[in-house]
């Protein structure tokens, strides 16, 4: 257990700079409760910064990352940035495989006293995670795409998928520990469904395999499959049956969007991303630059990825504290939105980054 935690604190472009103030008013408030001490390191990266500087993510700032207990980070990339070969200039993915962290986490649940998309009842009860393979898959193709020409002119592109065994098995077992997790907090039984396209690519053929091997050494567990079109359909229709969905890079990053949806948006939804060694945390929102400055964006997203960021240095420092204070941040928000103190902008409501931020730490002043 550390006297202090030292944050590296990327906030970004956009809105991602809005959050992560919110986000530091609300970790001060919740460690005044606690009685813990994190040291918030702030550190340049971004498409703003490659403008600026020609660099996106300065060496200096990866060597704090490199230092730091967790990095907490806020949104990154502009659409009118790009580099030479056509492709947003996001360092989040460069953050992904430096630091080989190979689990993206995304958990979607709903908040009592906000609307939600669907209008079935059971729609109230989705609770799921999103856990999704971040260092191969199609993503593994960026930077390495074939590009073909004839006469000076592109005439095709090739971006190939990589899935290895090694991978694999280890963002499956990854999904296992989790589901049993949360089989164990939330009191029903674990149940892990993999997401692939195996019957019509070797190569998810090949993951379904490594799934299959996986599961058979987790016999407590419930498994079943999916291809990827089946369960976008069936996230719609019925995503309070699921519990922990794992599946590949690219997959995982569109159904993460849609299972946002579900719960009202993008504001809504934390995430992780987590190496062995390393962690990053980070709204699963975009830096929405129509809005940017304005006051409009839902710190939501961003304040539950800081008590994710919580809950994971809790396990790695054997520090109660931060397990007390990611437990806080959570009722805080559940109480501030079932209360009707305050409704997002996107909810249809009137309140936007101040006024959130301002009930979450009243909250946290009286929550048990």
């Amino acid at each position: 257990m550390l006297s202090s935690y030292h944050i590296a604190v990327l906030p970004g472009d956009g809105i991602g700079k809005e959050v992560m103030h919110s986000a530091a008013d609300v970790l001060a408030a919740v460690a005044a409760r606690t009685g813990f001490t994190c040291r918030l390191d702030y550190q340049p990266a971004g498409a703003q910064h490659y403008l600026d500087s020609g660099v996106a993510l300065p060496e200096p700032t990866l060597r704090t990352c490199e230092r730091a207990d967790a990095i907490l980070f806020g949104a990154m990339g502009l659409p009118h940035v790009r580099g030479a070969d056509g492709t947003e200039i996001i360092p989040q993915l460069d953050l992904r495989f430096h630091f080989d962290l190979y689990a993206g986490v995304r958990p979607i649940r709903v908040f009592q006293g906000l609307p939600t998309p669907l209008a079935h009842p059971l729609a109230r009860s989705i609770d799921l995670v999103l856990v999704r393979e971040s260092t191969e898959g199609l993503f593994y193709a960026r930077g390495r795409g074939d590009v073909r020409s004839n006469d000076g002119v592109v005439s095709e592109v090739y971006d190939t998928m990589k899935i290895s065994r090694r991978g694999t098995a280890r963002i499956c077992e990854f999904a296992f520990a989790l589901a049993q997790r949360r089989a164990q907090q939330k009191g029903r039984l674990a149940r892990v469904t993999n997401v692939d396209k195996a019957n019509v690519f070797a190569s998810m053929a090949f993951w379904r395999a490594i799934f299959e091997e996986t599961a058979a050494r987790h016999p407590q567990v419930t498994t079943d499959n999916a291809y990827v079109d089946a369960m976008a359909l069936n996230l719609v229709l019925k995503p309070w049956t699921f519990d922990v969905l794992v599946t590949e890079n690219m997959f995982g990053d569109i159904l993460s969007d849609l299972i946002a949806a579900l719960v009202g948006g993008m504001g809504m939804a934390p995430s992780a991303d987590i190496g062995d060694r390393h962690g990053l945390f980070q709204p699963a929102h975009g830096t929405a630059p129509d809005i940017a400055g304005q006051g409009k964006a839902n710190p939501t997203a961003m304040l539950l990825s800081a008590a994710m960021m919580l809950d994971w240095l809790a396990v790695r420092a054997s520090d109660p504290r931060l397990a007390e204070a990611a437990q806080l941040i959570e009722r805080a928000v559940e109480t501030v939105f079932a209360q009707g103190t305050v409704r997002p902008m996107e909810f249809g409501g009137p309140h936007g980054t101040p006024e959130i931020t301002q009930a979450v730490i009243a909250a946290l002043q009286v929550v048990p």
